[in-house]
């Protein structure tokens, strides 16, 4: 069976979740190996393997974390070279996209960003993409090179196929521009003990509906109960409501939870577009006619006011 290179998105050497839906897609065009650049790769080989990377190639680098994006696309380049795969996959993270457009440049491929779904055909991979601000569902594949795909988060979930895993120290040569830009700080992002935005299994996010930034403490108060990512429509987050961190919209993030809860928006198109792939969505809005209501699964016509804090309390209930 041909390779498929699978880019390692990780933390200290403490691979994200991401990573482990990427390993599972991959399964279904090759046999994944994954690339781990930067300390902790021989320990994370064995949460690889157990996810199917039947290799797992290894470089400790201080330029990966020294210097932007350049030093890990000579790397994975090198791992190209090394493997012929059939395919390269990398997270849609801001970084990764970077990451994998340098890389089509240099190896002379097609790209697909943004994938929700991978399957194969007799012509290569076929990739899922929602375009056109959700309003279209395509699929597509590379007919130049070999392809070069971006994942979104939550695009598949993770199971375990335990492979041989087996790690090979990875032969990088950096580039003259691998040294051209050097990270002088780095800031810790303060933690607020729920889960990334981009990552989240649940996202619960607040727009106009909510009415001051004070009142985001009931969001919050149902994202805690679920265990969810908290969000903040364009409007929320324009009128310094909430951090644009946690902006979901076309200009801000892109999210795919498996349920998403909108209290208070509308339903603007800006917004549908950072949220349409989720897989159940409900929302909660005083506006019968709201354009949010024509993509929901489940939807409640009531204050939030009201509707929120009960929900909060009956999730609480039945979690005992």
């Amino acid at each position: 069976m041909t390779e498929v290179l699978v880019y390692v998105d990780h933390v200290g050497g403490a691979v994200r979740k991401p990573t482990l839906e990427l390993l599972t897609l991959a399964r279904r065009i090759g046999d994944p190996v994954a690339v781990h650049l930067g300390p902790g790769g021989a320990a994370a080989a064995k949460t690889l393997a157990e996810y199917g990377a039947v290799k797992v190639l290894t470089h400790e680098a201080a330029e990966f974390a020294d210097y932007l994006v350049v030093p890990k696309v000579d790397a994975l380049q090198a791992a190209y070279d090394a493997v012929s795969p059939a395919a390269v996959l990398v997270p849609s993270s801001a970084e990764g996209k970077e990451i994998a457009a340098r890389l089509a440049v240099r190896i002379g491929s097609g790209i697909i960003t943004d994938a929700v779904d991978l399957e194969n055909s007799d012509d290569g991979p076929v990739a899922t993409q929602s375009v056109f601000a959700a309003a279209f569902t395509t699929k597509s594949r590379v007919s130049r090179g070999t392809p070069v795909i971006t994942v979104k988060p939550n695009s598949a979930t993770p199971e375990t196929a335990p492979a041989a895993g087996a790690v090979d120290e990875l032969a990088v040569t950096f580039s003259e521009a691998a040294t051209g830009t050097k990270v002088t700080a780095r800031n810790p992002r303060e933690s607020s003990g729920r889960p990334e935005l981009t990552e989240a299994a649940i996202v619960v996010s607040g727009g106009r509906g909510v009415s001051g930034a004070d009142n985001f403490s009931l969001i919050e108060a149902l994202a805690d109960s679920l265990g969810a990512a908290v969000g903040a429509s364009r409007a929320a987050v324009d009128a310094g409501w909430y951090p644009h961190t946690n902006q979901v919209g076309q200009t801000g993030k892109q999210v795919s939870p498996q349920l998403y809860i909108a209290a208070g928006i509308s339903g603007a198109i800006q917004h549908r577009a950072g949220m349409q792939t989720a897989k159940t969505i409900v929302a909660i809005n005083k506006d019968e006619e709201a354009p949010i209501f024509e993509l929901v699964d489940y939807g409640v016509v009531g204050d939030l006011f009201d509707v929120v804090p009960a929900l909060t309390e009956e999730v609480k209930t039945r979690k005992g």
